[in-house]
């Protein structure tokens, strides 16, 4: 077997800790321990966080320890959401995944852009809540014995059931082909993966849900499919402000599902997008 499947040790804890990078990185950078918010958001085309800035909803975060990343917190109706942008790909997105539960975050969600796969629902844009994710990347097989797919955790589904009915645009439930080279996307690796029902194509889905699995962690992936590979002209468009508004939105949906149906919800009160 290669050696992205052997020598794993999955039940044997980590020597090298998110807690104790984070604890140096504070020590270094002179910061107080002081936990994320409840809800963070994953944003890898960061277009989200630049309209909360834009529009005067989010600030860069003095206390946020991580030497790779900068974490914009937003105060939406009292209650705090933390967003980091641009972290592309697999690993980059775990391993800002395990920082912020290691500091505080109770429900990750993740909104990535993503191309068409199977002809499922219709012409882009819509998103795709990702139950399942095909594991074509390499840093689930750090977390997870070898397998085809890795499924989203049971009681996000159950929170989930209907959470998406009064959202703005389209939102389907669906698998996703997790790939860490987007540029070997052929067409035969495309046609295989139609031909499994994949909706679509992204790259990080596989490796969160991993993560997930393995650290008991609830995490949403949520893919934006907004082109059909570029094969001609006039793709990747994804609406008002590059789509922001109806990002926002579906987290916004997520994250009242998630929060209120498990104990206190002020998440109720999360605005929508301007």
């Amino acid at each position: 077997m290669i050696p992205i499947l052997t020598n794993k040790h999955f039940g044997e804890p980590s020597v090298f800790t998110a807690d104790n990078l984070l604890r140096e990185a504070r020590r270094q950078k002179g910061l107080a321990l002081k936990q994320v918010p409840p809800l963070c958001v994953l944003d890898p085309d960061g277009d989200i966080g630049r309209l909360l800035l834009h529009t005067g909803r989010a600030r860069v975060s003095p206390d946020w320890a991580c030497y790779h990343t900068e974490l914009l917190v937003g105060e939406q109706a009292g209650v705090e959401m933390g967003l980091v942008r641009y972290a592309v790909g697999a690993s980059f997105a775990v391993l800002v995944a395990e920082e912020l539960f290691a500091a505080g975050c109770q429900l990750l969600v993740s909104v990535t852009s993503a191309g068409q796969i199977a002809d499922l629902f219709g012409t882009p844009p819509y998103f795709v809540l990702i139950e399942q994710a095909w594991r074509d990347e390499g840093t689930s097989h750090h977390y997870l014995p070898p397998g085809e797919r890795v499924a989203f955790r049971p009681e996000l589904r159950r929170r989930l059931e209907g959470a998406f009915a009064s959202a703005p645009i389209r939102v389907h439930a669906g698998a996703a082909w997790t790939t860490d080279a987007p540029f070997r996307e052929t067409a035969a690796a495309i046609q295989f993966y139609r031909e499994q029902g994949v909706a679509a194509v992204e790259m990080e889905a596989a490796a969160l849900y991993a993560f997930a699995e393995a650290r008991a962690k609830p995490v949403v992936c949520l893919a934006h499919v907004t082109n059909q590979m570029a094969v001609r002209p006039g793709d990747f468009e994804k609406g008002r402000d590059f789509g922001s508004h109806d990002a926002w939105e579906v987290i916004r949906l997520t994250a009242h599902a998630w929060f209120s149906a498990g104990g206190p919800a002020p998440w109720e009160t999360i605005p929508p997008s301007p």
